[in-house]
């Protein structure tokens, strides 16, 4: 080696042991120093130690935490949105549109809140690490476009408490039948048929509600005995469920209008906003003589503003923990998992109000809900077998 590349090499390694030094001055402290061959020492990394901590749990372990979560939240949502009506009177106080919109109001405090701090800890449920969740870059036109979904979502969650409120088993039964009409609104407004096979399902479900409805008299005949609120409202829910799905399809499908959204998390946040300030005036144009009652028990029942804090708090997570779970399983998966959340949030209701299933309401759920299933699932099987080749 000549005295030049020896001096070339000299000047490397001083370089990057001034590098070093920088970074580790009390460890160079009264050392003297020495001069090393530049391959002795490791190239600077640009990389920072965040980017080297772990995330947390697997992602195996999160999914299972996801799951356990989604359907607690939802339990919980059932539990404390039954334990808020109660408070205002129940579904004869004239305040369940009052109580739906002011859930909303929750999920819109909930949002600007993970704004302003810039995270979304709902990952924390599955032992991991926030999210960032930044501000939309949504424009006016991007709001505008999402009106159509905003109501479609407010709709339904309204429709959805006045169901509960009626009666909280029934409306969950007649909140199964959302496939029903799932096909009628995707085949008439969105051109969207469902396949024949599922077509053939819709009577199972149709008639397992039915058969829910029922009442076994004295004298051993059946008769049509249903809370009428919980229906019809379960009905609207399901047709507003419908709609809703079909506008959040062709919203997400102008791939701009994602973009600037930035994921799913910032797109139910706007959802929520947006449908927020639509329920507001029908609220006053419905229940505006209430408004100063309403009031006047929420700055005074204790009760009444807990569960109406939890109600909305456990409706905004239970649904993105349901995003995160159905997002990375397959449809089969995703379809066993609503199912058997109808069939636990059933039965956790039943414990909370005490209130037992009739025999006829057992069998026609049961009925119901295996008819979704079999609806969520009947495609797949129904697919020819490839055959193996020699």
């Amino acid at each position: 080696m000549t005295m030049h590349a020896i001096e070339e090499d000299d000047e490397r390694a001083s370089r990057t042991i001034d590098f070093y030094e920088s970074l580790y001055r009390p460890l160079f402290r009264g050392s003297r120093r020495v001069v090393l061959s530049a391959k002795c020492l490791p190239t600077p990394s640009t990389k920072t130690s965040s980017t080297m901590a772990s995330k947390g749990a697997p992602d195996s372990v999160a999914l299972l935490l996801f799951f356990v979560f989604w359907y607690a939240g939802n339990m919980k949502y059932n539990e404390y949105n039954t334990a808020a009506l109660t408070a205002v009177g129940g579904k004869t106080s004239g305040l369940t549109m009052t109580v739906a919109t002011m859930q909303l109001g929750v999920c819109a405090v909930y949002a600007f809140v993970m704004w302003a701090v810039k995270l979304n800890p709902a990952k924390l449920f599955g032992l991991q690490m926030p999210e960032k969740q930044n501000v939309p870059k949504t424009t006016q036109a991007d709001l505008i476009k999402s009106i159509p979904l905003a109501f479609c979502a407010a709709g339904a969650h309204a429709a959805t408490v006045f169901a509960l409120g009626g009666d909280p088993l029934f409306g969950q039964i007649v909140k199964s039948a959302e496939p029903v009409l799932a096909a009628i609104v995707g085949t008439v407004f969105y051109a969207k048929a469902p396949s024949f096979y599922k077509v053939c399902c819709l009577p199972v479900i149709v008639g397992g509600v039915a058969f829910a409805s029922l009442k076994k008299g004295g004298d051993g005949s059946y008769s049509l005995k249903f809370d009428a609120t919980a229906l019809i409202f379960g009905m609207l829910a399901n047709a507003f469920a419908a709609f809703k799905g079909g506008e959040n399809s062709k919203l997400m499908s102008d791939k701009g209008v994602a973009e600037r959204y930035g994921g799913v998390g910032n797109q139910f946040a706007v959802t929520q906003i947006v449908g927020f300030f639509i329920l507001l005036p029908i609220m006053y144009a419905t229940e505006g003589d209430m408004t100063a009652t309403f009031v006047e028990k929420l700055k005074t029942d204790s009760s009444l503003q807990f569960n109406l804090v939890m109600s909305g708090l456990c409706f905004y997570i239970y649904n993105e923990l349901a995003t995160y779970t159905l997002k990375v399983t397959g449809a089969v998966t995703a379809s066993v998992a609503n199912t058997a959340k109808r069939v636990i949030v059933m039965v956790y209701m039943a414990a909370v109000t005490g209130k037992v299933l009739t025999d006829e309401q057992k069998m026609g759920s049961g009925i119901a809900i295996s008819g979704v299933l079999l609806y969520s699932l009947i495609d797949d099987l129904m697919k020819p077998k490839k055959g193996k080749k020699d």
